[in-house]
């Protein structure tokens, strides 16, 4: 099987920023008095900023407005964006330096679809501002994963059907994105074992023999 395209998700797949989310979603949970730990934070994963408040203000003792609820996201965002000013090069393994130049070597194009709105900033962080061919994020999808939005605004960027691409992932709401989406997906870290996925990565690396 070739592909003309891999669209990667963000976090936990090309680096990451998964400690960052906790600390920041902690420090807010913290001040509100809710419970918040990192069995919590594994629900968080491959979903908008939005529904992983809803997920957290779960244990909270008392309702919020709308307009509470959108302060507190803010509050939670600027706080994660001043963590991630900690990000730099060294945030990009080798692995994935490697695997990147290779893939894009062999004429495999390459996309980001994640539902980050702070992609375009953390790609700028570690180096890969301008590498990728399509940039698919949180700024340009109104449904966040499993819908397959992100996806497919990423194929339709490179001009291409789903089924000439596939999707990395290592969430496993990602993962029911891209299949429903139409893609193959690759499956790495928390959603390797995940029976949806046409590939099960043990490594980034993995993805040169794949293509």
């Amino acid at each position: 099987m070739s592909y003309k395209a891999i669209i990667f998700d963000l976090d936990g797949v090309i680096c990451s920023t998964d400690e960052y989310h906790y600390q920041a979603w902690k420090t807010l949970a913290d001040r509100l008095g809710i419970p918040f730990d990192r069995t919590i934070n594994n629900r968080l994963r491959g979903v908008s900023r939005m529904e992983s408040l809803e997920i957290i203000l779960e244990k909270a003792e008392q309702a919020y407005t709308a307009e509470e609820k959108a302060a507190f996201a803010e509050e939670k965002n600027n706080l994660y964006r001043e963590l991630l000013h900690q990000m730099s090069t060294a945030d990009l393994s080798d692995e994935v330096r490697d695997t990147l130049n290779a893939l894009r070597a062999k004429g495999v194009r390459v996309a980001i679809g994640s539902s980050s709105k702070n992609t375009p900033f953390i790609l700028e962080r570690i180096g890969l501002g301008n590498f990728f061919e399509a940039v698919a994020d949180g700024n340009c999808i109104t449904h966040s994963k499993p819908h397959p939005e992100v996806f497919l605004k990423a194929a339709a960027m490179l001009g291409l059907d789903p089924a000439d691409c596939l999707v990395v992932e290592d969430a496993h709401a990602g993962v029911e994105a891209a299949v429903a989406g139409g893609f193959d997906c690759a499956a790495m870290g928390d959603a390797y074992s995940d029976e949806r996925a046409r590939w099960h990565l043990n490594s980034f690396g993995e993805l040169n023999g794949i293509a």
